[in-house]
C-alpha cells in the first residue's frame, strides 16, 4: 500500500493529510498549536487518536522523537546518532529491531524490521512544505506513518 503525507500549507500546529493513491484521504495528524516537543497525533478518520508523536524537550547532541499508543503507554523511541551524516535512525522500545536506513544525499529511505525491508520512505522535493511517499502493508502503515512523522519532527527541530 503507498500512501503520501502532505504538511499543510497553512497549519498553526503543523497538520498533515495522509492520502492513498486515489487522493482519498485515510488518516488526519494533528498538531498541537503551542508545543515546545512538537506534539502531533496521528488519527483515523473518524478523528479516533492512534498515536501520539513528540519530540524529546532537550537534546544535546543525540536527538529523540517518542511514539505513545493511544493509551498513552510509550512503544517506541526514535533516535539518530551524534554525526548522522548518513541519515540513519534508530527505533528502541518497540517489540522489533527496527532501522530506517538512509543514505547521504539520498531521498529514498528503507525501514528495516529484524534486518528486512518492511517499507520505504520517498522524500518529495518541494521548496515550502514537506511531502513523503510511504510504501509498507496495510496493517503496519499507522506505525509507519508515526515513525515518518516522529523523523521529520526530529529533522524539523535539528534545521528550523
Amino acid at each position: 500500500m503507498k500512501v503520501y503525507i502532505k504538511n499543510k500549507f497553512w497549519s498553526l500546529g503543523g497538520g498533515s493529510t495522509v492520502v492513498d493513491e486515489n487522493k482519498n484521504p485515510v488518516f488526519q495528524v494533528k498538531g498541537k498549536v503551542f508545543s515546545i516537543t512538537r506534539k502531533k497525533y496521528l488519527c483515523d478518520m473518524e478523528g479516533n487518536k492512534l498515536f501520539k508523536i513528540r519530540n524529546k524537550w532537550f537534546n544535546w547532541f543525540i536527538h529523540k522523537a517518542y511514539i505513545y499508543d493511544s493509551n498513552n503507554n510509550k512503544v517506541a523511541t526514535v533516535k539518530d546518532k551524534w554525526f548522522n551524516y548518513k541519515q540513519d535512525y534508530f527505533v528502541t522500545g518497540y517489540k522489533d529491531e527496527i532501522k530506517i536506513d538512509g543514505k547521504f544525499f539520498s531521498l529514498t529511505t528503507q525501514i528495516l524490521r529484524n534486518g528486512e525491508v518492511v517499507g520505504t520512505i520517498r522524500r518529495k522535493i518541494n521548496l515550502i512544505l514537506d511531502s513523503f511517499e510511504l510504501e509498507a502493508s496495510e496493517e503496519d502503515m499507522p506505525f509507519m506513518i508515526a515513525l515518518v512523522i516522529a523523523i521529520d519532527n526530529i529533522t524539523d527541530k535539528k534545521y528550523k
